[in-house]
């Protein structure tokens, strides 16, 4: 209920174009976020993997460190977390778009699970970018990355475990962050730990994105620090979504988007 209320706040807080006065913003959600006309013949083979997951009757076992424990009790399958937990097409296309917009030399997810935003992510990218994804769960690790093969995506690797020990892995990979998805722990302490960490390697013209900004207080507490850090000198909040945007500018600017 909560963030119901929070979601018809944002619908009647949000802009569209004509409230959006940065070039820089602008031009970026014209032809970035609201251009929904791409095509690539490797949408409908991920998306057909999307639906063989969904099929997917096995049980989830291990650990996810960001959201509790998965086990024999809770009976949950591959098929019902396709079903709940990976990113939905609009916004798996969203991340297409900005991947392909912005072309990082060098990204970073935190939060596998099955590899669905992953694989969205690195097509956008190409093969010049070095992309590695972090996951906690081995079962969701195996699906991932038999998911990345599938796709022939070669120049991206994803490393299994806990993040508080992967991550510092992944970091020392790496001369540079020119991006980074943190999906992978839905906690305030853990979100402003990773985001701290990642902005230790991260370019001057890196790009932050944040899932699940509104679903809980805790969360939204961290998108509230993230927004007021020195670093950051743009936001733009999709209400799921969180862009955040490093590179220097004249005075800070937080934009709430309709999307």
């Amino acid at each position: 209920m909560n963030q119901i209320l929070n979601y018809l706040s944002y619908l009647l807080k949000s802009t569209n174009l004509h409230g959006i006065h940065s070039p820089f913003a602008y031009d970026l959600v014209k032809d970035v976020i609201y251009k929904r006309r791409e095509k690539s013949e490797k949408f409908k083979i991920i998306e057909a993997i999307r639906e063989e997951l969904k099929q997917d009757s096995s049980l989830l076992f291990g650990t996810d460190f960001g959201a509790g424990s998965l086990s024999k009790s809770s009976q949950k399958t591959i098929g019902e977390f396709a079903h709940s937990s990976s990113k939905s097409i609009k916004y798996s296309r969203l991340l297409y778009r900005l991947a392909k917009w912005h072309q990082p030399q060098y990204a970073l997810e935190l939060g596998s699970a099955l590899g669905i935003s992953g694989m969205y992510q690195a097509i956008g990218f190409g093969n010049s970018t070095k992309f590695i994804s972090l996951e906690g769960n081995s079962v969701l690790a195996a699906k991932a990355h038999k998911n990345f093969k599938n796709l022939n995506l070669n120049s991206s690797e994803i490393i299994e475990g806990n993040f508080d020990e992967t991550l510092s892995m992944a970091l020392e990979k790496v001369p540079q962050l020119d991006w980074v998805f943190f999906d992978g722990n839905h906690k305030k302490e853990p979100t402003l730990r990773y985001f701290n960490q990642c902005l230790e390697k991260a370019s001057e013209k890196a790009l932050f994105i944040f899932d699940d900004i509104n679903w809980s207080t805790e969360m939204q507490e961290a998108w509230t620090e993230i927004k007021q850090h020195t670093n950051v000198y743009m936001t733009i909040d999709l209400f799921f979504l969180g862009l955040v945007f490093l590179e220097k500018r004249e005075q800070k600017e937080n934009f709430l988007v309709r999307f």
